[in-house]
């Protein structure tokens, strides 16, 4: 049996004529734009979260600098600084931030940007000592702290001048107002809230499987955390009529045309309590517990509080809340003659 004559592992590549070369470059093109279509959606959006998050960044380092880098400028001295801005401005998880890097390189090269694999090998290699940091590790992790009114205002506070501090406070109030999850905020649509006299009637869409439903958010006493006055307001300065319901605004604070991902919006409602200092971590499933644990210690009944937020009638999860929420309520321990 003859042999094959096989190329030595350390032989030079071949060199290719223009014919070759051009076939080659279409073939490359094809296969970026099939990579592309069968990309999942979610993971779509999650890029462009993730290259959001590097224009963030360069507007930071532009501050700071005195001068903007282009956002094509993805080299090795960029990318550490992301990892670095990631972990001690916006607190993130390493896992979260090994992701990112993935996002803003795969968007880049397909901008056609030359990424150096030194740039991404330079940037895993900073985040090798976060992934051994505990803390760090459990960062977003755990039970979420429900928010109570009384963070809500002092979030209010301190939110942000112009077109994104709006957005950032009609998003957590309709959080809450809906006993929202971060991925339902996400998917809301402006055609399906409707204003009506008493408040909103809020049509929350289907997600992962979970049946949509329609919930209504009623005005609130208190002008600067009623629900209702902040999407009225969000709505008009924004000028939105159909579509996602909250959308990127860039540092330039321009509207971009995709709905917030679910990532997104924890980062936003994290973003915004640690701002206001709030005592607790709060995360964008809090809005959806500490509408709960408040309507419950108001007084509402179990069926109404879970016709809103959508949970099951034997949900662990739901029943926990109730049972955080009541504690104080005629307490073992109260007036026994102690």
């Amino acid at each position: 049996m003859t042999d094959l004559a096989l190329p030595r592992p350390d032989a030079a590549p071949a060199a290719y004529d223009a014919a070759t070369l051009a076939v080659l470059a279409a073939m490359e093109e094809a296969a970026e734009k099939h990579l592309d279509a069968i990309r999942p959606h979610n993971t779509k959006r999650s890029y462009a979260n993730d290259w959001a998050l590097w224009t963030e960044f360069h507007g930071w380092l532009a501050e700071r600098a005195g001068h903007e880098l282009p956002l094509t400028a993805v080299t090795k001295g960029t990318l550490v600084g992301f990892v670095v801005w990631l972990d001690t401005i916006k607190l993130a998880a390493p896992n979260s931030i090994d992701r990112r890097i993935t996002g803003v390189t795969v968007t880049a090269r397909g901008l056609g940007v030359e990424v150096p694999k030194a740039a991404t090998v330079a940037a895993r290699q900073a985040l090798k000592p976060m992934k051994n940091d505990p803390e760090r590790m459990a960062r977003g992790r755990g039970k979420a702290a429900a928010v109570t009114p009384e963070q809500l205002r002092q979030m209010n506070a301190v939110v942000t001048d112009g077109l994104t501090g709006l957005r950032d406070r009609a998003l957590w109030l309709m959080a809450f107002g809906i006993a929202g999850r971060s991925a339902e905020v996400a998917e809301l649509r402006a055609d399906t809230i409707t204003h009506v006299s008493p408040g909103l009637e809020v049509h929350v869409p289907a997600v992962k499987g979970r049946p949509p439903r329609d919930v209504v958010v009623h005005y609130g006493k208190n002008p600067d955390t009623c629900p209702v006055r902040a999407w009225l307001t969000w709505r008009a300065a924004a000028g939105i009529t159909s579509g996602p319901a909250f959308l990127p605004i860039t540092v330039h604070g321009r509207l971009g045309d995709r709905a917030l991902s679910p990532e997104a919006v924890r980062e936003i409602i994290a973003r915004n309590a640690e701002r206001a200092g709030v005592a607790v971590r709060l995360t964008g499933h809090s809005m959806r517990a500490g509408f709960i644990t408040t309507s419950r210690k108001a007084g509402k009944r179990e069926e109404k509080i879970r016709e809103q937020s959508g949970h099951a009638e034997n949900s662990p999860a739901f029943w926990g809340y109730i049972r955080e929420a009541d504690k104080w309520t005629d307490a073992a321990s109260e007036d026994i003659g102690l």
